[in-house]
């Protein structure tokens, strides 16, 4: 007789705390969380189920970069004025707008503009643009998913009631409600120092650090009486969620966003100013 694989001796303890059918919802986390506590699951997976539940019930609008934050081109620019801007941003797909952000007239892929350094002269962006997806925003996250793997499309334009651009969302986004924070090279090592000096001398700094220490660093005298990170700082001094690249001077030191979602920033790039020489009065 064949010995029973780890995975049927697994999977027949969890269906045995299962046997007892949830009623609603609530039953069955804690049903969940029961096989948690005896080690049936481990942590991750218990965070992914509870995601995939997660999902069925948010809309694109709960997750959406906003209009005012998407990173855009203007078809009406030449390659040479927008391209600079296509590698700053570092995304791999921009939606392409004509006139006015409202209307969107396809999608380019970053790879796609290599096209124009082989033969410029012939170069169409036009040509190059990939058909945009329109969704509204009570989309619900589940079934936009499903579309994404099925139409193999990575991007969503989401529209407002009135057809208007309300914002845009990836694959990405959605999947990263499931299995959490999809890092990329621009982001920071969760064991990463929350201050890391750049070889140019400005800091790159997770919008998390405590003032305090951001203080003791970086030799400043921020006061931490109304907000407790640095992050509070700079989203107070901007009165509203600031997109990636905007930058606002506080004392000293000119920050600038590199990464921010739709509620909230996560790292910043910190310079120190020169102080103002005065002219001398003749």
């Amino acid at each position: 007789m064949d010995d029973p694989s780890p995975k049927s001796g697994w999977l027949e303890r969890l269906g045995a705390l299962l046997i007892r059918k949830p009623e609603d919802r609530e039953q069955l986390i804690n049903l969940l969380h029961s096989a948690f506590k005896s080690n049936l699951l481990d942590s991750d997976a218990l965070s992914m189920i509870e995601g995939v539940m997660q999902v069925s019930e948010m809309q694109a609008r709960d997750i959406m970069v906003p209009r005012s934050q998407m990173d855009v081109v203007d078809i009406s620019e030449k390659p040479d004025r927008f391209i600079p801007f296509v590698i700053e941003a570092a995304h791999s797909r921009f939606p392409v707008t004509e006139g006015s952000e409202d209307e969107v007239i396809g999608i380019l892929l970053a790879k796609d503009l290599l096209r124009y350094y082989a033969d410029p002269e012939e170069f169409n962006i036009r040509d190059m643009l990939r058909p945009a997806v329109f969704i509204p925003e009570s989309k619900r996250l589940n079934v936009l998913l499903k579309e994404f793997r099925s139409n193999r499309n990575h991007m969503a334009i989401v529209v407002n009631e009135y057809g208007g651009v309300a914002g845009l969302v990836t694959i990405e986004d959605v999947l990263e409600q499931i299995v959490g924070e999809i890092e990329d090279e621009y982001d920071f090592d969760d064991e990463e120092a929350n201050i890391v000096m750049e070889s140019d001398g400005t800091y790159r700094v997770k919008a998390i650090t405590e003032i305090d220490n951001f203080n003791e660093i970086l030799d400043t005298h921020f006061d931490n009486d109304d907000f407790d990170t640095i992050g509070g700082l700079v989203l107070n001094k901007f009165g509203r969620v600031p997109a990636r690249h905007e930058s606002v001077v506080i004392g000293q030191f000119k920050f600038t966003v590199q990464r921010v979602d739709s509620r909230r920033l996560h790292m910043l790039k910190v310079a120190k100013l020169e102080p103002a020489v005065e002219t001398p009065a003749e």
